[in-house]
């Protein structure tokens, strides 16, 4: 019965009707967001160009740095978005604990990062199947895998979540099989029987140098010249926000897929770079992306194309070729959603809030589809710099995006203290408050000010490789002091925080999860278990 009441839930922003509705399926969403939803096409080739930078312990140290602030931005944004999971995610949240200024800065960043990552997932394409097929034109396989983005998007929330959990499926199910066989060829059992071991961590070294700088500061150099790389495996984990407003009990469903975040984390970017650091040495010319045509530029390919694996360097090519079909439909769903929630909010056109009967955002869906046309730079541009052009503007753009989470949960961690509203009575809340967000704040803070310090060396000036990185942090500071200065508001005061609008209606939805019906149910629900 609940789950019957749960499917025609629509609630607006101030407890009336909205448009789109609660139908996603909780165990769908939990997969999706908390294990697929962090696994993007910058796991299986950005790491190419990190590991060329910073050798194999740099790749290693950045990810783990990066992490640490994804993890931080998820137990931050999960207090804030299971106890208000409303249409517009943490964008209305800004509004009510910081101020409206603020919140229209950080929607315009938020808006950046989402519909750049769609043409930067779909820019890969041509790379992967020219792999394959030398003779096809690009543009037709870019336009195949934008065809299936859309079409999953416009069948809607509930189709969206089964397509995009068994593409999650398959590539947790490729990650843990590279990892288990990289070690394997990494102790000698490749076809070649050469044990590698950490003969790489030797020769060429841990770190990689940078720019002719060598010894301790070259190592440090090249270690944080690939931040904005590192970063973009990890941007779009915060989509979890933007779906709470089409999950079905999301008090009960978002604490799950953030809670496994950590894990998830530890267990594939970590194991994954560590592994790749065995397997390829950090001076291979393959893992310069700027000279490579192909999808032989990712690491995985050549790690088992070194140890003789013939068949399976085009399995991996099919994996990363579902990775692009799951990332591009992902970010194809954050970005209307992002787009609409702006739109019902008023700081976007108002067209752009229209819906289809069944909730489906389908001006906001075909808006943002209009944006993956830039990846068809990648047809006459290398494919390899197009790409990391893209992934360096969303990358910045999104920690833009996560240090207004840590803001915003630094204030509302104020609101709640100042009110007296004990943080026990939460659904969800997190013992490394109000740290973790101190965290969120500094650590992305530190991303965005050293993501291309290394333009600044003497010759090595680069227009765009400077634009790319530092446009979105010029670009929000600007629509703050401008929309500070129009609106004329200030700071939301701690006493004066809205912590009872919608509180009333969330808390009357929830309701139990309903107990397993089949093994499949059950070994979700044994995943989903608090871990924390």
């Amino acid at each position: 019965m609940a789950s019957d009441q749960c499917s025609s839930e629509r609630l607006g922003y101030n407890g009336g009707v909205s448009s789109v509705e609660r139908q996603a399926p909780a165990p769908e969403l939990t997969l999706v967001f908390s294990i697929g939803g962090i696994i993007s096409t910058g796991f299986f080739i950005g790491t190419a160009p990190s590991l060329m930078h910073g050798g194999p312990l740099g790749l290693l140290l950045v990810y783990a740095f990066t992490g640490t602030i994804c993890y931080a931005t998820m137990v931050s944004l999960g207090e804030m978005t299971t106890f208000l999971p409303i249409p517009g995610g943490f964008i209305k949240l800004a509004e009510r604990f910081v101020d409206p200024a603020f919140a229209f800065a950080i929607a315009r960043s938020l808006s950046f990062t989402t519909k750049l990552t769609l043409p930067t997932e779909l820019s890969w394409v041509a790379v992967i199947f020219s792999y394959w097929d030398k003779k096809t034109d690009p543009a037709v396989w870019i336009t195949v895998c934008l065809v299936v983005a859309i079409g999953i998007n416009a069948l809607g929330v509930g189709a969206y979540g089964e397509a995009v959990f068994w593409f999650s499926s398959i590539k947790v199910i490729t990650i843990i099989g590279l990892i288990i066989l990289g070690i394997i060829v990494d102790l000698g059992g490749g076809p070649n029987h050469d044990r590698i071991g950490f003969r790489y961590w030797k020769n060429p070294g841990p770190f990689g140098d940078y720019n002719g700088f060598t010894g301790a500061k070259g190592h440090l150099l090249g270690t944080f010249s690939f931040i904005a790389q590192g970063m973009f495996a990890y941007v779009g984990t915060e989509a979890v926000a933007m779906t709470a407003a089409e999950a079905r009990n999301p008090r009960r469903t978002i604490p799950k897929a953030i809670k496994k975040v950590y894990f998830r984390v530890l267990l594939f970017y970590i194991g994954g770079v560590f592994v790749v650091g065995l397997l390829v040495p950090s001076n291979s010319p393959a893992l310069n992306l700027n000279f490579v045509q192909d999808a032989s530029g990712s690491p995985f390919v050549i790690a088992f194309t070194t140890a003789g694996i013939k068949v399976l360097p085009s399995i991996i090519n099919g994996a990363i070729l579902t990775s692009v079909c799951s990332a591009s439909s992902s970010d194809l769903y954050i970005a209307s959603r992002s787009l609409y929630g702006l739109a019902v909010s008023g700081s976007a056109p108002k067209i752009c809030s229209r819906t289809t009967s069944s909730g489906l955002p389908y001006v906001a869906v075909g808006v943002c589809s209009c944006f993956a046309l830039l990846a068809y730079l990648a047809i006459k541009e290398a494919p390899g710099e197009v790409f990391m052009w893209l992934s360096c503007f969303t990358s910045t753009a999104g920690l833009v995006t996560w240090f207004g989470i840590g803001v915003t949960y630094l204030r509302f961690y104020q609101g709640l203290k100042a009110q007296g509203i004990d943080r026990k009575t939460l659904t969800f809340r997190s013992r490394v408050q109000p740290f973790a967000a101190w965290w969120c704040v500094c650590g992305s803070g530190f991303g965005l000010i050293f993501s291309a310090w290394f333009v600044f060396l003497k010759g090595n000036w680069s227009t765009i490789t400077f634009l790319v990185n530092y446009f979105p942090i010029a670009f929000f500071l600007i629509l703050y002091v401008v929309a500070k200065c129009c609106m004329r508001v200030h700071f939301v005061k701690a006493i004066d925080m809205d912590f009872v609008t919608n509180v009333a209606d969330f808390d009357a939805m929830t309701y139990d999860d309903p107990p397993p019906k089949n093994w499949s149910e059950a070994f979700w629900l044994l995943s989903a278990l608090d871990v924390m």
